[in-house]
């Protein structure tokens, strides 16, 4: 996992609900937790596009469901700013679930939809999967 030099505002906080992405057999992920997230006392943890999130599985295949996984953030509605100063957003949310952490290999082979700049410098494994990067 590179650092990424964006300014990724962290807009979903634990509780959002994302769109799973991929074709592993989940469809709707909810944030339980963000890595690697320092903050103060009693503020909830947010994420942002690019970073890793366990979350919990609410809809999908039955083998899938109630199943905590750890998943990537590809795309967010939450405009950020990329360091050329251009303004980014999506029109979901949307996150990939991974296989491996340390290796960051997804556990799907398909991805919908485009991906953003700093998933493909940060996660290159996913990268290597998605057809489009923004």
């Amino acid at each position: 996992m590179r650092a990424v030099k964006s300014k990724v505002s962290k807009s979903l906080p634990i509780g959002a609900n994302l769109l799973v992405v991929d074709n592993s057999g989940a469809k709707l992920l909810r944030i339980i937790t963000v890595k690697s997230y320092k903050t103060r006392t009693k503020k909830l943890m947010a994420a942002g596009v690019a970073d890793l999130v366990t979350g919990a599985v609410k809809v999908g295949d039955p083998e899938m469901r109630h199943k905590v996984v750890q998943a990537v953030v590809i795309r967010q509605k939450k405009e950020f700013t990329r360091p050329e100063g251009m303004k980014m957003k999506f029109e979901d949310n949307a996150a990939i679930i991974l296989k491996d952490v340390r290796l960051g290999l997804p556990k799907g082979t398909l991805i919908k939809g485009p991906i953003a700049k700093e998933v493909a410098i940060r996660w290159p494994n996913v990268a290597k999967i998605a057809t489009i990067v923004l």
